[in-house]
């Protein structure tokens, strides 16, 4: 199987639908599902045990190999809640509703922007578009500037997904070498644990499972390097997956049709409901490739012909920069602007000066090679160090095709380099002037990236630094692609911690994509400058980036020789850091100034710039100028949305749906009192008495820290969080948990910096998705009995049930969830707000219960009434979300019919075909999407006070 055509996975039919919410009985044990996915043949439900034998687990299910009888939700048991301040039924409530899914489209985000970070509007923005309905699934091109937060507006939308019962099953793939540093937000941000398939992570997986077991149907989240997954081997498990959710970072290293990246995004695409792809520079300069992108996240956006949906792109992209009206208003002090260059004139040594003559004497004006453009891999060598350019002449060297002229050329050249040290390059003596005025030194703190495009510059660099600076070998280190992935990740890893000793990094452009270097360091250096202002930016906004509290500060050296000209950098280059700096400040992106949205593209204008064949203002436009010119054709469209203006929403898109109000408060008051009441009903103790005993040792302290040691149930649910937050944190043995979010950020801060010996939180934030949280409740319910509901005391006139109504699709997925009250059996009535009216009826923190709670004879009989009198009430509520579901499928049958219709009169291409069985294979899903049950749930009973309190 080919990725060109992934066959649909067939679906069992079931006369059977499942949902959230319902108590099923398999393998002789009851238990209550808690969560619904789509499988290979059938569904996955995760449940929790109800009977005695399988209380305090959780399981998963495959409808396809166990027999599973669901029992009627409205035939439960109703029992007396006796415990202290109606605790149980509390937690009852708030964890049922917390495990039922919201609605797949609900606008209100429900957990976003309670995570460990400041949620901004413009990150919220695009959190909500990456969930609007007017995508049929949540499949987005994330294309903000460098530097806004693509990592968090990705983990706010996992977790939104999450929330909403469609992120069980979480794949990730980024560069190598941002691995850790995405693991890391995930986790110590949004509490999603993402397993590190690495290369000490695949071999500790093959040590656990069988030769022939596919890796990635044993961890439901993973994250892995697109190198790593570009193997046939691993191509192999993938197309057998399905995910809920696909991340992509940095996808334009997967554009160009016919490679290894493209073939591996076009294997994952087909495999997934959520795909979120992510790069601050995705157009290569080739309108295919934005429509390949295009193509990945919905077939239908890009028609037979090769024109593209103009509204598709407003609904399938996001794409702000730094000075956007929405991020200029809100980044304030937390994005410190960035200083004006600093360009450093270096006037050549004698020596530089001979090697320069040299090139251009010989390779310039009379080429002694076949190939034309090797005299300007010579020149960039040089300017890069006399190590890079030794390097390239050796290599050349051994080519057994050099001839005798172009042989002695090179030798020569090789003579004069070699006559260039340390001691009289010029260039290299200005840097360490540079950095010894910003105050780099053995006993400071100051910190500096340095840049070079050429890794035998970076190790000449290392060495000679480590000399003259006065610096240790570990104050000074290397990193370039070369590194194996764990020894990239390190070295992340160290420059961000206050207790390293490392002060400069020299590192090559595998740095310049995703890393985030600013925690501690302001400066940064280009020791060559790349002839290209996509590049420029890229390194530039390692420093400087939302979270940089210091005015980074950007140096670059430029050698003038006396050829000037064609060799040196002077002329040009300095006019480039310029513009890319201009740019920053009106636009907040390059991209569209030499409009080839390519390093390699833009390396060769330049080229041309500097062999006086076009004049810089040619080839390099103002900003101005980008400002200035209005998109007037679809061909403009790249470059339109590129320089990040004007997109507008689609104006076809279907109204909104009728939304089902989401809860806006809870039960409790902060999530420690939750896990705190969790606790003490599954361990059994009094609220005021502190849980010392009965199997887990807990403790708040004033500080606002938590500290648990887990039991050993705890601690296998622990296994799947990143192995080296466990090892670092020895979280098994003792879990600590910040409990609010200013201590929190303060831990987190401290980590960031490496202040306490690691970059993984001292504490974990204690988020609404916790694993802890959730074994804790999933302990203390497990005393409810298997179909019970409590009965409590409160401020109403008669008995009264409160109910909850779900429709789900055939994927039982929520598509709608209401609530109503029935008074007596028969007075229904529909409620916006459950938390509202249960702390209304007098279920808050400070309710009393007086143990003498007695239930009528009639009880059974009343729940069957106020279960029908409560489908009754909602049947025009639900007639409503069924018809909106239905229009919004029909919106998208329509534009796939169109899409059908163009094809017609098109010759059919490699593309199109590929198109036409993506579209095929979306058909079958839509029928799964389409509104298949209503589930209604009695979720307790109230009683009028039979005494005053």
């Amino acid at each position: 199987m080919t990725s060109e055509a992934v066959a649909p996975l067939p679906l069992k039919q079931h006369s059977q639908t499942y949902a959230p919410g319902l108590m099923v009985k398999v393998r002789d044990e009851l238990w209550l599902v808690t969560s619904v996915t789509q499988s290979v043949d059938g569904y996955l439900l995760k449940v929790r045990g109800l009977s005695d034998y399988v209380r305090d687990t959780t399981a998963s299910f495959y409808t396809a190999l166990d027999d599973i009888e669901v029992f009627d939700p409205a035939k439960v048991e109703v029992v007396p809640d006796r415990s202290p301040g109606y605790r149980t039924t509390r937690l009852w409530l708030e964890t049922t509703l917390r495990q039922t899914p919201v609605p797949l489209y609900q606008e209100e985000l429900s957990v976003a922007d309670q995570m460990l970070m400041d949620p901004l509007d413009y990150q919220l923005t695009a959190v909500r578009k990456a969930l609007s309905d007017d995508n049929l699934r949540p499949r987005v091109l994330i294309a903000d500037a460098v530097g806004l937060g693509k990592t968090l507006e990705i983990g706010m939308i996992l977790s939104e997904l999450i929330r909403r019962g469609r992120g069980e099953r979480i794949l990730v793939v980024t560069p190598k070498h941002i691995m850790e540093q995405f693991q890391q937000e995930m986790w110590s941000r949004f509490a999603i644990p993402l397993v590190r398939l690495d290369s000490a992570g695949i071999q500790r997986v093959q040590r656990i499972l069988p030769a022939s077991r596919n890796p990635f149907t044993y961890f439901p989240r993973v994250i892995v390097s697109m190198d790593t997954l570009k193997s046939g081997k691993y191509r192999a498990y993938l197309e057998k997956v399905r995910w809920d959710a696909v991340v992509m970072d940095e996808i334009h290293n997967a554009t160009n049709v016919g490679t290894h990246n493209n073939e591996l995004a076009r294997t994952l695409a087909p495999t997934t409901e959520a795909l979120l792809l992510a790069s601050a520079t995705p157009h290569n300069g080739d309108p295919e490739s934005f429509k390949e992108i295009l193509r990945l996240l919905d077939p239908t956006a890009v028609m037979p012909d090769g024109t593209i949906d103009q509204n598709a792109v407003a609904r399938l992209l996001i794409r702000r920069h730094r000075h956007s009206e929405e991020v200029a208003s809100v980044v304030g002090e937390q994005w410190a602007e960035r200083k004006d260059p600093v360009n450093i004139p270096v006037e050549a040594s004698n020596e530089e000066n001979a090697v320069a003559a040299e090139l251009e004497q010989t390779w310039i004006n009379n080429n002694p090679a076949p190939d034309r453009l090797f005299p300007w891999t010579l020149i960039k060598a040089f300017l890069s160090s006399p190590a890079a350019l030794a390097e390239t002449i050796q290599n050349r060297l051994r080519n057994p095709k050099v001839d005798s002229a172009q042989r002695q050329a090179l030798e020569r050249l090789a003579a004069l380099n070699a006559e260039v040290t340390r001691e009289n390059s010029n260039k290299y003596a200005a840097l360490v002037n540079y950095l010894q005025d910003i105050g780099v030194a053995r006993g400071s703190d100051t910190r500096v990236v340095v840049f070079s495009e050429r890794v035998a510059t970076l190790h000449w660099l290392q060495r000679n630094l480590t000399t003259d600076l006065k610096l240790g070998n570990d104050q000074v280190q290397v990193m370039h692609g070369g590194l194996s992935d764990e020894e990239q990740m390190r070295l992340v890893d160290e420059f961000k911690r206050e207790d390293s000793k490392l002060r400069v990094l020299v590192t090559g452009d595998v740095a310049s994509e995703g890393v985030n270097l600013h925690t501690m360091c302001h400066n940064l250096v280009h020791y060559d400058i790349p002839w290209s202002l996509i590049r420029i930016q890229q390194r530039n906004g390692r420093v400087d980036r939302y979270g940089q509290t210091e005015p980074p500060q950007i140096a670059a050296l430029l050698l003038d020789t006396k050829q000037g000209g064609y060799v040196g950098e002077l002329h040009v280059l300095t006019k480039l850091i310029n513009r890319e700096n201009e740019a920053h400040a009106l636009l907040g992106d390059v991209g569209s100034l030499i409009g080839k949205h390519t390093v390699t593209g833009e390396e060769e204008e330049i080229r041309k710039v500097i062999q006086n064949q076009l004049a810089f203002e040619e080839v390099v436009k103002s900003p101005e100028e980008i400002v200035n010119e209005q998109a007037e054709t679809e061909a403009d469209l790249i470059d339109f949305w590129m320089s990040g203006f004007g997109l507008q929403d689609d104006e076809t898109s279907v109204p909104g749906s009728p939304q089902s109000p989401a809860a806006t408060t809870s039960l409790y008051p902060s999530e420690i009192a939750y896990l705190e009441d969790a606790l003490n009903e599954a361990f059994h103790a009094a609220p005021e008495k502190p849980l010392s005993a009965g199997g887990v040792q807990f403790q708040l302290h004033p500080n606002g820290v938590a500290e648990l040691e887990p039991p050993e149930d705890l601690r296998r649910r622990l296994e799947v969080l990143p192995q080296d937050y466990l090892a670092d944190r020895k979280v098994r043995e003792h879990f600590q948990l910040a409990t609010n979010h200013a201590v929190g950020n303060e831990i987190l801060r401290k980590a960031r910096t490496g202040h306490d010996g690691s970059t993984w939180p001292k504490a974990h934030f204690l988020g609404p998705l916790h694993p802890v949280t959730d074994w804790a409740t999933d302990r203390a319910l497990a005393a409810l009995s298997a179909g019970q509901i409590t009965a409590i005391e409160g401020d109403v006139p008669m008995p009264t049930v409160l109910l909850m109504a779900t429709l789900t699709n055939k994927r039982g997925q929520v598509v709608s969830r209401a609530f109503v009250t029935v008074a007596g059996g028969m007075l229904p009535q529909t409620i916006e707000d459950p938390i509202a009216w249960l702390r209304g009826v007098g279920l808050t923190e400070q309710a009393i219960n007086p143990g003498t709670l007695t239930l009528p004879e009639n009880t059974q009989e009343l729940i069957a009434q106020s279960v029908q009198a409560a489908s009754n009430q909602l049947q025009p509520m639900m007639a409503a979300a069924r018809s909106h579901a239905q229009e919004r499928i029909g919106h998208w049958s329509a534009r796939a019919q169109d899409w059908e219709d163009a094809k017609a009169g098109v010759q059919t291409t490699v593309r199109v075909g590929r198109s036409a069985n993506l579209i095929e294979q979306e058909k079958s899903l839509i029928t799964s999407l389409e509104p298949d049950r209503e589930l209604i749930r009695p979720l307790v009973l109230v009683l009028p006070n039979t005494q005053e309190h």
